[in-house]
């Protein structure tokens, strides 16, 4: 019997507003010593009032259209009963019938084939406080993050694999830093994530009873998780014939790299939810949902979009780029110095035609040198793309030193060096240190007659078909010139020479 998988998702993610989500505590309470940033009302004292915060439902309605959900005329908050320690009012306020989104949806990228994700809905509540356990069996309780503006992001069960569920979750959180709404740093708790998960024969239609997976608190734990999930349902599958009688709720153990058995999932029924008597319904007002919508900027899926079809890179550098908001802002500054450079390259022609007619080899040149090349060196410093001291002006006077041969890319990699350390103009390192590269091609063949003449047996070895001896030939040129011969130049001189 083949069976499908079938995944959906349910997403915490925190907004990094300045205080709470129904008081005026700060919301930077996970620096802060335990149980400081509190008040009566996120404590739930008899006879305080909730009060909204008007930039926690702004910027959930600014993350639903992100997610090209709908936005509802209104919408309203309501309680959310269960008793729990690191509940005080032991009722949460949340959004039951009513949320700030609905019908949206997300694409992700997998194995080069596009897969939609839809959303269900999206809605906004308080977070719960954080419940500590010691070694001796202890537990106490951070009321700090208790009153967190936290948006809830519900999937439709559309995920067919463990890797889809990462993806989505990594694009999630991208549209969500791209927004500024939040870090969504999953190793922090700004980003959490329960996984619900059934299989069925392929072609069948049904439902059948989901097990949820909670405690997955980073990408990898949800892709290994729900791999784990798969093979165990599997086995149930082929054991009894049949899909698991009851839903029910699983743990993942990291150390243990299986799912726990835990307590049995409860329905909306049991959290006895009604509408909350202190709040009044929200009026999401079209003119003001709209002016929020003009603040969307371009997100991730725009920006790869953009960098393969007006730059020329490929779809994976173009993910590369777009990961990170400061880099892909880096990387379009660096092509717009790079287009002035060019035209001083060829007067006669605009930066835009240079650009179309070199593309292929200018969007390499691009990719290499920022992705690999100078990401080497921000990763080792351990800096972000903003922290280094190379401007877009500089780095795009390199790469153009590299498109029109000044320059080999040994001694390239020691200006960027030099360029990381001292955020030097590249002509000015390569003018101090000498680094320019061999223009005489008469003075380099009678360098490179003079090594064929004194190494008769490497000629012997590479004429009887050892051609790795031809590094040992290009070693020895640039040793010669000291770095300044283009390698690849001299290797076809080489080749040629020893026909």
């Amino acid at each position: 019997m083949q069976l499908e998988t079938i995944i959906g998702l349910e997403i915490h993610v925190q907004l990094k507003t300045k205080s709470k989500m129904f008081c005026g505590c700060s919301n930077s309470g996970e620096d802060m010593e335990p149980n400081t940033t509190i008040c009566p009302i996120c404590l739930g004292h008899p006879g305080t009032l909730p009060v909204p915060n008007k930039q926690a439902i702004e910027w959930s309605v600014l993350a639903a259209m992100a997610l090209n959900c709908k936005i509802p005329k209104h919408s309203k908050f309501d309680r959310k009963h269960y008793f729990y320690p690191d509940l005080p009012k032991a009722y949460q306020i949340s959004q039951f019938d009513e949320p700030i989104g609905v019908k949206g949806a997300v694409e992700v990228m997998r194995d080069k084939k596009k897969s939609k994700i839809r959303i269900h809905r999206l809605h906004l509540e308080e977070d719960a406080a954080k419940l500590i356990h010691n070694k001796k069996g202890e537990s106490f309780v951070d009321y700090n993050r208790g009153g967190t503006p936290l948006m809830e992001i519900v999937t439709e069960a559309d995920i067919k694999s463990s890797q889809e569920a990462g993806e989505f979750l990594r694009e999630l959180r991208l549209i969500m830093r791209y927004l500024g709404v939040s870090d969504a740093d999953m190793e922090k708790g700004h980003l959490r994530c329960d996984a619900n998960i059934s299989l069925r024969p392929e072609g069948d239609k049904e439902y059948y009873p989901k097990t949820e997976i909670k405690n997955l608190n980073s990408f990898k734990a949800v892709e290994r998780a729900l791999s784990y999930e798969v093979i165990r349902q599997s086995k149930i599958w082929e054991e009894q014939g049949k899909a698991p009688q009851e839903q029910g709720t699983r743990g993942w153990d990291e150390d243990k790299a299986k799912t726990i058995d835990q307590r049995t999932k409860e329905g909306s029924a049991d959290y006895r939810y009604f509408p909350e008597p202190d709040i009044p319904e929200l009026d999401l007002d079209k003119k003001w949902v709209l002016s929020i919508k003009s603040e969307i900027g371009e997100l991730p899926s725009d920006i790869r979009k953009r960098f393969v079809d007006e730059y020329g890179f490929s779809a994976i550098d173009a993910k590369t780029f777009s990961s990170d908001a400061e880099l892909a802002e880096y990387t379009e500054q660096v092509i717009s110095e790079l287009k002035n450079w060019l035209t001083s390259v060829d007067p006669d022609a605009t930066s835009e035609e240079i650009w179309e007619k070199n593309k292929k080899k200018l969007s390499k040149l691009v990719s290499s040198w920022i992705l690999t090349k100078l990401l080497g060196l921000v990763n080792k410093a351990n800096l972000s793309i903003s922290e280094i001291s190379i401007t877009a002006e500089n780095m795009a006077e390199l790469i153009t030193m590299m498109y029109e041969s000044k320059v080999n890319s040994t001694n390239a990699q020691a200006i960027l060096d030099e360029m990381f350390k001292s955020g030097t103009d590249p002509s000015n390192i390569l003018e101090e240190k000498d680094l320019g590269a061999m223009k005489d091609d008469g003075e380099l063949e009678s360098i490179i007659e003079k090594i064929i003449k004194d190494s008769p047996k490497q000629v012997e070895q590479y004429k009887q078909g050892k051609e790795a001896v031809l590094q040992y030939f290009v070693g020895q040129v640039m040793k010669e010139t000291r770095g300044k011969a283009d390698p690849a130049n001299v290797s076809e001189i080489f080749k040629k020479a020893l026909k």
